[in-house]
């Protein structure tokens, strides 16, 4: 359905949606109920970068930690880098966490520890682009702002048959989402279009017959909403390798931290090779020691490589400590240490096969 997108909002869009949203919304740890005062900005905020990417489930138990911890932005702006980089690992993609601590500062030491209301000034802060800018300023702020994150993204391409695929199609999506974005209501009328996405416009086998917007679908009408958004046919992902270094030595297990940029920046590690994607690729062990090689690599996958770690464990006799540079962390405190989800995975493959690595003679 052509749309003319200087019109104004369209309330047979918003109407309905807003009348389901009030029945039927998620009741979510940041979220304030339909139709209640907007929550603190400093929830939103931190809720919107931790969703990045990242399953409402998988979320919520680190939203509860992180509030309880640091209730504020200025408790946030004041904790010690390790220690958020700790309490967020295992949510992935770490440059969110050092933009986190960056624009907890920046707001406190721009803004007076207080988040800005408009967009414009909201994308100059670390790590918040057009989507989060425009999701704190409609939720918490209730400013007309135009919000489309994935779900949004697949509701409006349905809901208008959208044929370009995507990312090609995001300009056009963007617009369309503006067209039907109403005035009132504006941090509610997102949060439904992210509710209607998350439970019943869903990618596969969408519950169209329960949808509020049916009747004004273009693809429902079309008979196959699930293949919409088109999307252009993704390259195979590129396969790297490289070995990880278990040394353990009186009941301690060396761990490095990796460089502050780049991938995994700043967190904890087992020492490694480079990840160069050669077939068997181990570089140089960082002592000299009796090996072990586990049997079982570990799988990991990021954005865009596949990752296949060997593991090489060994221990080390007591009257030989090491002079290696990083911390002998107690292995029985492991959890403790901050490991991102890839090193967790080495130190339960070792542990699960404790009994394959043999000590030093």
């Amino acid at each position: 359905m052509p749309v003319d997108i200087q019109d104004p909002p369209t309330p047979e869009i918003a109407s309905p949606l807003l009348d389901w949203y009030d029945r039927a919304a998620r009741a979510l740890p940041w979220r304030s109920p339909p139709g209640a005062p907007p929550p603190d900005p400093y929830r939103v905020w931190l809720s919107e970068v931790m969703l990045q990417q990242t399953t409402t489930a998988a979320v919520a138990p680190y939203f509860h930690r992180f509030t309880a911890r640091w209730p504020t932005v200025a408790a946030l702006a004041a904790a010690d880098d390790e220690a958020v980089m700790s309490a967020w690992a295992g949510l992935g993609y770490y440059a969110r966490a050092r933009n986190l601590i960056a624009c907890a500062r920046a707001v406190t030491a721009l803004h007076g520890g207080r988040f800005p209301g408009d967009e414009a000034a909201l994308r100059t802060l670390p790590g918040i682009g057009r989507y989060t800018a425009a999701a704190i300023a409609a939720i918490a702020f209730g400013r007309r702002a135009v919000v489309v994150d994935g779900n949004v993204e697949r509701v409006v391409a349905r809901l208008f048959a959208v044929e370009t695929p995507l990312p090609a199609a995001r300009a056009q999506i963007h617009a369309l989402a503006d067209s039907i974005t109403p005035d009132a209501r504006p941090g509610d009328f997102a949060q439904a279009m992210m509710d209607l996405g998350a439970t019943l416009c869903t990618p596969r086998a969408p519950s169209c017959l329960l949808c509020p917007l049916n009747d004004r679908c273009d693809g429902f009408r079309a008979g196959a909403p699930e293949r919409l958004p088109v999307k252009a046919v993704k390259k195979p992902r590129p396969e790297r390798r490289g070995t990880a270094y278990w040394i353990e030595w009186d009941g301690h297990v060396l761990l490095v931290r990796r460089p502050a940029r780049g991938l995994l920046g700043g967190m904890r590690a087992f020492p490694g090779s480079d990840w160069d994607g050669a077939a068997g690729a181990t570089g140089a062990p960082p002592v000299s020691a009796d090996w072990t090689m586990l049997n079982r690599p570990v799988r990991h996958v990021f954005t865009h490589f596949a990752l296949e770690l060997t593991i090489a464990a060994t221990v080390m006799k007591k009257d030989c400590k090491p002079q290696l540079t990083g911390e002998w962390w107690p292995i029985s405190r492991l959890a403790d240490a901050g490991l991102p989800s890839l090193f967790a995975k080495v130190a339960q493959t070792v542990l699960e096969g404790k009994g394959d690595v043999q000590p030093e003679a």
